[in-house]
């Protein structure tokens, strides 16, 4: 028995209008592509200026400031879990393409430090970089990851010319336009669609 008021093609545009949300929501407010944009721009532009006017002998210490982003972004990140009514399918893939980021840095980091082979770091790191933000980019349909991505691995190809002294400041490039400059762009979008 219909309800007054609530009638079969009500309901059906009610369930219509719930799916097209869950499915088209734009949840994707840009905030942690900021985060560790900037984070990583600083920390690379500081370890090319302390290193570059030897200004302490272990330059590689300013990325200790990773960790505090990190701390934040799993405080951010259970936060936001808590108002979270509905994950996605989306929200939940694209968690795991940057798991899968984290372990390969993680991985990539300690083999180059217990193989000596640092010079390859960075070229390394500029590949894994454009990985997530590629793939992010092509879930969520959002074309300046995916050629943020792009940029990033023209850059590590770059990098292979230039000595390992020059190749951290490929980095504070990778990420400007990778997760920097698509980072305001979904921040942008975010609004428009909230």
């Amino acid at each position: 028995m219909e309800q007054p008021g609530f009638s079969a093609a009500n309901s059906l545009q009610l369930i219509e209008s719930m799916i097209n949300k869950a499915q088209n929501r734009f949840n994707e407010n840009g905030h942690l592509y900021l985060l560790w944009g900037w984070v990583i721009f600083i920390c690379s532009v500081l370890h090319f200026v302390v290193d570059y006017w030897n200004i302490y002998d272990r330059p590689q210490f300013v990325w200790f400031a990773t960790w505090g982003a990190l701390i934040y972004q799993m405080i951010y990140l259970a936060r936001t879990k808590k108002k979270e009514r509905v994950k996605t399918y989306t929200d939940e893939i694209i968690g795991h393409v940057w798991v899968v980021f984290v372990i390969m840095m993680a991985l990539t980091g300690f083999i180059a430090g217990k193989s000596e082979a640092w010079p390859l770091m960075y070229p390394l790191f500029l590949v894994l970089y454009g990985m997530p933000t590629f793939l992010s980019g092509a879930i969520i349909k959002f074309s300046p990851l995916k050629a943020g991505a792009v940029g990033c691995w023209a850059l590590a190809i770059a990098s292979a010319f230039v000595t390992a002294h020059y190749q951290v400041l490929f980095l504070a490039l990778a990420v400007l336009s990778a997760w920097i400059v698509p980072g305001y762009l979904l921040r942008s979008q975010f609004k428009k669609q909230n």
